[in-house]
């Protein structure tokens, strides 16, 4: 296991400030400076209430999370002919690539049956217009009135992000968006070859493979916090609450950018990935390119002369080769970008006057070249859009807040669809983002008092959970499933 960050590694919680997961391309330096939390709490203090409509969806979603996990009783999450499967498609979406997506399209129809569907996103609907055109109301999913399962096809420009975080409160949502025809083809027979594996019995003596890699640079907070306080503790999880798991991890000097080429092409390579590193961002010369690619233990650290990333010390889409498939099924990354940028940042600003986060919002081009591949792709890639939050997953303390995302993998592990393992992440949004309205409201009504530390906390952790979304279809699975039982967990 890493050690634990040291004094010289993690501020005391007198001097406590917000730290981020990115560097910036082109300087070598961060993306944001660390900031006092006095200065954001203002900020959040001064933020808009968000409307109604979210938060009673949001309410809706904790009173039916004990029981249920967002679908109706009833229904079985994990059988596509219970909860069903959808495409939804961008109006402006290239006929052509719904052809390419055929074979896709094809096979969930067999499996979902009477409950599969096929729905059009209209040019500028909000998620209001498109609930009411289909009669869909908040709480537990009919899939009768729409299926559980959605994948939306098309670009954040045409069916915007903030669509994807609203519609995943209560459904399962994944999204496919390349630049060609050829991609999205590729992806649906990476898809059609992952079905088949699925469904064929494990050996006995096999065990569902995941890895940990995560940098711990020299002399860098964040990733000396991400390193000590989130993979490290999911190590520790994993080991203990999942001992069938064959679990290996890379942290610090191992987590090089060739150890991760080989985590993602080597024949040995695991079923599941999870990275906690650095994501890049702000490059002057095709920031599309590099935009959320993956800065590996090979950068020198903040402390070190300042200066352009070289590409030799982080991956990115270029790195992916088109003549070998790529290994893990899926792949978790924490990270600034990993899965796209937005046009505007989400998160409150220390300044009156924030830079616009990317004049288009785009999919991060790792993830396109890795689902996308034409000798096999990874069935979904989690990661997050607009930037990372260590607070995010450490708040309160310095203990680790990382359940959530523990369920998560551990859902993961055990076979179920990706779409339905990502529950655990929208009941944790939907809890604190209950909490952190009903504080503002408190704050603004009645002048409670509320630590700097705990509102951040809450505020970052909010947008943290929900701005995490799949790339691919979210009824993918990860490892193969036994007949014969619900769970292989705790298999030795």
């Amino acid at each position: 296991m890493p050690r634990a960050p040291d004094a010289s590694d993690v501020p005391g919680a007198d001097e406590w400030q917000a730290v981020f997961n990115g560097v910036d391309a082109d300087t070598g330096t961060y993306l944001f400076a660390p900031t006092p939390l006095a200065a954001l709490a203002e900020r959040v203090r001064a933020t808009d209430r968000p409307d109604g409509r979210p938060l009673l969806e949001l309410r809706n979603r904790r009173h039916q999370d004990e029981a249920h996990l967002a679908v109706m009783y009833g229904r079985k999450p994990e059988e596509l002919a219970s909860v069903g499967w959808a495409l939804l498609t961008a109006e402006e979406l290239d006929p052509a690539v719904l052809d390419a997506l055929e074979p896709l399209r094809r096979l969930r129809r067999h499996q979902a049956g009477d409950l599969y569907r096929e729905v059009t996103v209209k040019t500028g609907e909000t998620v209001e217009e498109f609930r009411s055109r289909h009669h869909l109301a908040p709480g537990p999913v009919d899939p009768r009135s729409m299926p559980y399962y959605l994948l939306l096809a098309g670009s954040p420009e045409q069916i915007p992000f903030f669509f994807q975080y609203r519609l995943g409160v209560s459904y399962a949502v994944g999204r496919v968006h390349f630049d060609t025809a050829e991609e999205y083809g590729s992806y649906a027979v990476s898809v059609i070859a992952g079905e088949g594996d699925s469904d064929s019995e494990p050996a006995p003596h096999e065990r569902p493979q995941i890895h940990l890699f995560g940098t711990r640079n020299p002399g860098d907070t964040p990733t000396a916090l991400s390193a000590s306080r989130l993979i490290a503790p999911l190590a520790d999880n994993l080991t203990s609450l999942a001992p069938g798991v064959a679990l290996t991890h890379d942290i610090g000097e191992r987590a090089t950018k060739e150890r991760l080429r080989g985590l993602l092409f080597d024949e040995s390579a695991p079923e599941a990935l999870f990275t906690a590193t650095h994501g890049l961002g702000r490059s002057a010369e095709g920031r599309r390119e590099t935009q959320g690619a993956l800065l590996c233990q090979d950068w020198p650290g903040p402390l070190t002369r300042p200066g352009r990333i070289s590409s030799d010390q982080y991956l990115a889409g270029a790195d992916v080769p088109h003549d070998r498939p790529v290994v893990p099924r899926v792949m978790f990354s924490f990270c600034c970008y990993g899965a796209g940028t937005p046009t505007v940042a989400e998160f409150p600003e220390d300044t009156d006057d924030p830079p616009p986060a990317a004049e288009a919002p785009f999919v991060a081009r790792l993830p396109q070249r890795l689902l996308g591949n034409p000798a096999g792709g990874a069935l979904a890639f989690v990661s997050h859009v607009d930037r990372a939050w260590s607070c995010s997953f450490l708040w309160g303390g310095l203990d680790p807040q990382i359940t959530a995302m523990t369920s998560t993998l551990l859902g993961v592990l055990d076979g179920n669809r990706i779409g339905h393992a990502m529950e655990y992440l929208s009941s944790r949004y939907a809890e604190i983002s209950t909490e952190l309205t009903s504080k503002l409201d408190l704050i603004e009504r009645v002048g409670l008092r509320v630590e700097n530390r705990d509102l951040i906390g809450l505020w970052t952790a909010n947008n943290d959970a929900r701005n995490y979304i799949v790339l691919g279809d979210p009824a993918v699975r990860a490892v193969r499933r036994p007949r014969t039982t619900s769970s292989t967990l705790g298999a030795t």
